[in-house]
C-alpha cells in the first residue's frame, strides 16, 4: 500500500526540491545537488512503486537510542518509517547515507513523517542525521562507505526469494558505488543466484566530492558492463517519470534488474550549473554568495520572497 495523499509524484519532486533548497538555505549549505537529480525517481518510489506497510515509528523521529543488540531492547532502525518487514511488503534500501536529507524531505512529502522533522537535523542526540546511519529515518542498515547497501539488500533478497516472499527489495544507489570493486562482486554473486526479486534504482549524475567522475575514474559504458555482469539493465532519463514508471515494470525472471536513471545534478536548479562540476556539497564562501542563489533558485522553484522569510 501506500499511504494516501492529494499530490501527484510531480508536486511530490518538486517539493522535495524546495525542502531541500529551504533547508540548505536556513543552514548555509546541504546536500543540494542530490535533491536535483534524485526528486523524480525518489517522489516515483515512494508514491507509486513500493508496497509499503504504515509506518511503525512516530513521525516526529525520537531520539537516538543506542545501536541494535541483543541488550539494547530500545533501539530501533529507520526503516520503520517504510512499515513492518512483513512478507508482503517491499523492503527499500538506501546505499548513499549522503542522500539523508533528500530521503527525509522526501518522507515528509508522503506523509510518512512530520513537517518538523527536520528541526532535530544534525542535533546532538538526534536520529536525523546528516549522514544515514541504521537509526535514521528510511534508512534500515548504516552504508558507508560507499558500495555496501547493494550486498545487504542482496542478501536479504536471497532470503526472501527462499522464504518465497512475495514482497521486492529495492535499492537506490549512486553512480559513484560502481567505483567500487563490492558493487561488481555483489552483481556477479546476484546473477550467479538468480536473485531476480531486487530493483535497483542508480541516479546517474555524474558527480562525487572530488568533481566530475569523468575526472576522477571514468565508468565508460557502465550499461553495457551492467549487462555483462548478468543483468537486465535499462538506461533511462531519470527525469521522465513515464521512462521510470515502464523500467520498474521490465524485469526478466532469473536476473536482478538495474535501471540506470540519467539524471542532472541541476536539474530544477539551473542556477547550480555556476559551480560545477562542485556540485557534491553546496555550501557559501560569503552571505552576498547565498544571498544570490537564494534569490536565483527562488524563481526557478516558484518560491515567494514571503516564504523566504526566515530561511
Amino acid at each position: 500500500m501506500n499511504l494516501t495523499n492529494h499530490k501527484t509524484t510531480e508536486e511530490i519532486a518538486l517539493g522535495i526540491r524546495r525542502r531541500v533548497f529551504f533547508h540548505t538555505m536556513k543552514n548555509n549549505g546541504g546536500y543540494l545537488s542530490q535533491a536535483c537529480s534524485a526528486a523524480e525517481s525518489l517522489a516515483l518510489l515512494y508514491n507509486e512503486i513500493l508496497k509499503l506497510g504504515e509506518p511503525t515509528l512516530p513521525k516526529v523521529p525520537l531520539p537516538f537510542r543506542g545501536v541494535p543488540s541483543a541488550d539494547n531492547p530500545d533501539a530501533f532502525t529507520g526503516a520503520g518509517y517504510h512499515g513492518p518487514a512483513a512478507p508482503e511488503y517491499d523492503r527499500f534500501f538506501i546505499s548513499p547515507a549522503h542522500y539523508a536529507l533528500v530521503i527525509y524531505c522526501a518522507l515528509i512529502e508522503v506523509g510518512r513523517m512530520d513537517d518538523g522533522a527536520l528541526d532535530h537535523f544534525n542535533k546532538d542526540g538526534s536520529s536525523v542525521e546528516m549522514i544515514g546511519a541504521e537509526h535514521s529515518p528510511g534508512m534500515e542498515v548504516t552504508t558507508g562507505s560507499l558500495a555496501q547497501g547493494l550486498s545487504m539488500a542482496s542478501g536479504v533478497a536471497f532470503a526472501r526469494k527462499k522464504l518465497n516472499e512475495s514482497g521486492k527489495v529495492w535499492v537506490y544507489m549512486s553512480d559513484g558505488e560502481f567505483q567500487e570493486g563490492q558493487t561488481w562482486e555483489c552483481l556477479a554473486a546476484m546473477a550467479h543466484h538468480r536473485i531476480d526479486n531486487i530493483r535497483v534504482v542508480v541516479d546517474v549524475n555524474r558527480q562525487q566530492c572530488d568533481g566530475a567522475m569523468s575526472s576522477v575514474l571514468d565508468l565508460g559504458d557502465l550499461a553495457g558492463r551492467v549487462e555483462a555482469f548478468g543483468a537486465t539493465c535499462r538506461s533511462i532519463d531519470g527525469h521522465d517519470l513515464q521512462a521510470l514508471r515502464d523500467a520498474a515494470n521490465s524485469a526478466e525472471p532469473g536476473k536482478p534488474l538495474i535501471i540506470l536513471a540519467n539524471t542532472s545534478p541541476f536539474q530544477g536548479m539551473n542556477f547550480l550549473q555556476k559551480r560545477f562540476p562542485r556540485l557534491h556539497y553546496v555550501r557559501f564562501k560569503s552571505a552576498e554568495e547565498r544571498l544570490e542563489m537564494q534569490a536565483a533558485l527562488a524563481v526557478e522553484l516558484g518560491v515567494s520572497p514571503n516564504e523566504m522569510e526566515g530561511a
